[in-house]
């Protein structure tokens, strides 16, 4: 026997071993995760029905290392989140579930327009909800993932828990990878704590339910402190070269940063009671905003200020309300869902195999992408940017 092929046959008896060892691992991760959930009143039956057939899945571990919300640049995570198309739908879906929103603002004092902008950028209002078995995403974090196993222990814990209850059976159990779920995406611990019955049948159900999921939306942002009748925070202009504090932490009063040389956008005094909080999500050249409490309680729900800013500009522009007026610091902007899918569509016409044009970037449309920009001598970077769309309506 050559040495080559006794290396070959080594190695698939290493990694056989290997993936045998993984799977003893994963079970015996779930054996004590079994023994927890006993303690906190999960039977082995449900514990059995929840998780039966469930193996860990690689994919999960994959996204975890790739969250858009810290890695997408901030004009283009907005220009998707905050387009022409998600304020005609929000308003629609506003004024379809209007008494549900009024009766969520009178009970928790949170205002209409700002849950129905977390219903939007959570789930587009219900139609985008997550593709993931939560107990299969869940239990592939707590027990492979390389950081914060414990964490999503907890969570699958409280999957188990929400079946135990009777709030869900198992199949409707099914979110994101990172395990939220539901019209606004609460984690499961979450969904204990803060998911309350907004339709008046006794359960708690944010998967069928829009008035459950509107109420314990705003449920959610009063126990962050949200503040009735306040602002979020508005749009403001820095002195040309300014390196003074900025972040939504560093929060001064109103007047401090008006002796900065802050003002309003168009010009004039800053407006506000308390402190403030100065948010430069891309650098003193590009849009600044003033940030207050309320801002606060919306960054609380995802932690990013991507995030938050998305949720705070949604709920203005629902209001009527202009959107970012200062320019973002780039020359290759960022493109709208109906762009996106406007630039899948011309892939698609030139031969390149990336599926269905529905808008959402995915592993197949970026390498595309890429190898678009390599025939024009663009970056390869794979971004689906203005640049790249205005070439290929060109036809280059």
């Amino acid at each position: 026997m050559s040495f080559r092929l006794m290396a070959s046959l080594a190695a698939v008896v290493f990694t056989a071993a290997s993936g045998l060892a993984s799977a003893q691992s994963f079970d015996s991760c779930l054996a004590g995760i079994r023994a927890e959930a006993a303690k906190k009143g999960v039977s082995g039956a449900t514990f059995d029905r929840v998780m039966a057939g469930v193996t860990p899945d690689a994919k999960v571990i994959e996204s975890l290392q790739f969250q858009p919300e810290f890695r997408t640049p901030i004009w283009d995570y907005l220009a998707t989140l905050v387009d022409e198309q998600k304020v005609a739908e929000g308003r629609a879906m506003m004024s379809k579930h209007a008494q549900a929103l009024a009766s969520a603002e009178q009970r928790y004092g949170v205002d209409r327009h700002t849950i129905a902008a977390v219903w939007g950028v959570e789930s587009d209002f219900g139609n985008v909800t997550g593709r993931w078995g939560l107990p299969q995403a869940l239990s592939t974090l707590a027990c492979t993932a390389p950081r914060r196993r414990d964490y999503f222990r907890g969570e699958l814990l409280a999957t188990l828990q929400i079946v135990q209850r009777g709030d869900l059976p198992p199949e409707k159990l099914r979110g994101s990878w990172a395990g939220a779920f539901g019209q606004t995406q609460f984690m499961p611990s979450t969904y204990l704590r803060l998911a309350v019955d907004g339709d008046g049948d006794g359960r708690r159900n944010l998967v069928d339910s829009v008035p459950d999921a509107l109420h314990s939306t705003a449920n959610f942002l009063a126990k962050a402190g949200w503040r009735t009748g306040e602002t979020w925070g508005y749009e403001v202009r820095v002195p040309s070269g300014y390196s003074g504090p900025s972040g939504r932490r560093d929060k001064q009063p109103v007047s401090s940063w008006g002796s900065r040389g802050v003002r309003a956008f168009d010009g004039g005094a800053l407006t506000g009671s308390g402190s403030a909080g100065l948010l430069l999500p891309a650098g003193a050249n590009g849009p600044a905003f003033l940030v207050f409490r309320n801002y606060d309680a919306a960054f609380s729900y995802n932690g990013a200020d991507s995030y938050a800013l998305a949720i705070s500009l949604l709920s203005d522009r629902l209001r009527g309300r202009p959107g970012v007026r200062g320019a973002w610091p780039t020359d290759d902007r960022g493109l709208s869902r109906a762009e996106r899918k406007e630039l899948q569509q011309q892939l698609l016409r030139r031969g390149y195999q990336i599926g269905e044009a529905d808008g959402a970037i995915g592993t197949a449309t970026r390498k595309a992408i890429a190898e678009y920009q390599t025939r024009l001598g663009l970056t390869q970077d794979g971004r689906a940017g203005g640049r790249v769309l205005d070439a290929l309506r060109a036809g280059r």
